[in-house]
């Protein structure tokens, strides 16, 4: 593909911002919708094109030299962002050949074709011309001993015929939860915000990290399970456990600060054994079988155990869900609290407006009367997606289109996306380097909810059990709605320090302005 260079730089400047007053849409949180079929035109490999066609450009070097190469260059002599703009700028295209890490020894073949623009990428979505089978995390699958022997629903291609019954357990527990979500949501972070006051008036500054932790495991099981974990034998060690595993599974996949020497001569190079981790999941393993008996019945009515049910619930909740909670809330939390009081003074005012106007509870009808709370959320997971890389392995020949050009890629080839290249495509958002919490308000901003993909698929589309589309997505989209509203209902205002960390950034609050009106 032919393509002006594209300058990603993450460092853009906040701009002032003009609210719209356009009409909106409600978005409802649902837990199932119906199917979507989608066209060829949806993701341009068809197989004719009006576009010039071009041989993917690239080449991946030496075996073992060339992999490991890339591998320095993504994590330590560039970084992630430089990494795949110098390659870029290189190619004068968005789509090109790459090594991904980790490579050598831990990944058989490193070598993808990466779509790094929000024309190309949605290809990845669409199952019908690419198969998820044991992509979940790229180019090599962690061991299944640390998924109690199965290969859960992440790993499995909706070809598969449990994909739909372990897809149809997911959605089941998420419906018979719903009732408790807001009342739990409420309960726990009341809890969560009152003990960051306590230890913010008594030393100056709080981080939001162990305890926005604490709190997303506590909230989850709390609604999810009617389970609350302090009281358990879990007790508070579910994050701690839940870090220290998932850990074992994306250790290839991370830098933890560490020297690099260190780093590369351990877990780049080598899988640690899951050996190092099965007494804390069987931990988590025994609270979760304890703690979901209806979910489990269910799970058994529709053909499958009840241990490899369990299994599946845990990796749902623990490394889907929490793990992006984890990332995510934070991330909200930078971009508000680097938004600056502007902002935060519209949100007050809607969230605690609408509130009032509802007789002062928080309900769903509620949320859909705040229009800048839901386009905050959707802008949040615009610019941070909590998951940032996506695979699929070609199913047959296939044209694919960027915005300049057409590529051949044949079939069984490895494409990957960096999705913050291709939600912040400026072809397609305007300023999108920039976060602009009006974004999605009235019709225009609607229109461009098709190329918000954080979910593993369009946000203007729903899970079901045929797709790969993350099952969780409007409960993600809730949950995180709710935090802004229970921000804003006690606070007028916050400041915020931001730091890097090994899953997305650690937050430390340095301030929280009581609410005055």
């Amino acid at each position: 593909m032919a393509s002006s260079p594209l300058s990603f730089s993450l460092t853009t400047p906040l701009h002032s911002y003009k609210l719209n007053t356009t009409t909106r849409r409600p978005i409802i949180a649902s837990v199932a919708g119906r199917q979507t079929k989608l066209s060829s035109n949806d993701h341009e490999a068809s197989t004719t094109t009006k576009l010039p066609i071009r041989e993917v450009p690239g080449n991946c070097g030496l075996p073992v030299i060339g992999p490991i190469k890339d591998r320095l260059d993504y994590f330590y002599n560039q970084g992630r962002d430089a990494f795949f703009t110098s390659k870029v700028q290189k190619y004068q295209s968005t789509v090109f050949r790459t090594n991904m890490p980790p490579g050598p020894r831990i990944a058989d073949n490193p070598e993808v074709v990466a779509l790094l623009d929000g024309k190309s990428f949605p290809v990845l979505f669409d199952t019908s011309k690419v198969e998820k089978k044991d992509l979940f995390t790229g180019t090599f699958m962690p061991s299944t001993e640390l998924t109690g022997g199965y290969r859960v629903l992440s790993y499995l291609d909706p070809s598969e015929p449990k994909h739909a019954l372990l897809k149809e357990i997911i959605f089941f527990q998420l419906k018979s939860c719903r009732d408790q979500i807001i009342p739990e949501f409420h309960n726990t972070y009341t809890e969560l915000f009152e003990s960051l006051e306590k230890e913010l008036s008594s030393k100056g500054k709080v981080s939001f990290t162990d305890p926005g932790e604490q709190a997303a495991f506590n909230f989850l099981a709390r609604a999810m399970y009617g389970t609350n974990p302090v009281e358990s034998k879990l007790g508070r060690d579910g994050p701690k456990l839940i870090s220290k595993w998932v850990l074992f599974q994306l250790g290839p996949l991370l830098t933890l600060g560490l020297p690099s020497f260190i780093e590369e001569a351990t877990f780049h190079t080598f899988r640690l054994p899951p050996s190092g981790v099965k007494a804390d999941y069987q931990k988590l393993y025994d609270f979760f079988y304890a703690s979901s008996s209806i979910v489990l019945d269910e799970a058994e009515k529709l053909g499958i155990s009840r241990e490899e049910a369990c299994h599946n619930l845990l990796f749902a909740t623990c490394f889907n869900t929490f793990g992006g909670l984890k990332i995510f809330f934070p991330n909200v939390l930078k971009w508000i609290g680097r938004a600056g009081v502007n902002l935060h003074t519209k949100l007050a005012e809607e969230i605690r407006s609408v509130v009032k106007t509802n007789g002062g509870k928080i309900t769903m009808s509620a949320m859909e009367q705040m229009p800048l709370t839901k386009s905050v959320i959707y802008e949040a997971l615009r610019i941070d997606p909590p998951v940032s890389l996506q695979y699929g392995r070609a199913k047959k020949d296939l044209l694919i289109e960027s915005h300049d050009a057409a590529f051949k890629v044949k079939k069984g080839e490895m494409l990957f996306g960096y999705q913050p290249f291709a939600t912040r495509d400026p072809k397609i958002f305007e300023r999108g380097q920039e976060f602009i919490p009006d974004r999605f308000i009235g019709e225009n901003g609607e229109k461009l909810l098709k190329h918000v993909a954080w979910s593993n698929g369009p946000e203007t589309e729903q899970p079901t059990v045929h797709n790969k589309q993350c099952a969780g997505k409007d409960f993600v989209v809730m949950i995180s709605r709710l935090l802004i509203i229970e921000l804003f209902m006690r606070y007028d205002s916050f400041d915020v320090e931001v730091a890097k960390s090994p899953l997305g950034v650690a937050v430390t609050l340095t301030s929280l302005k009581k609410a005055s009106f």
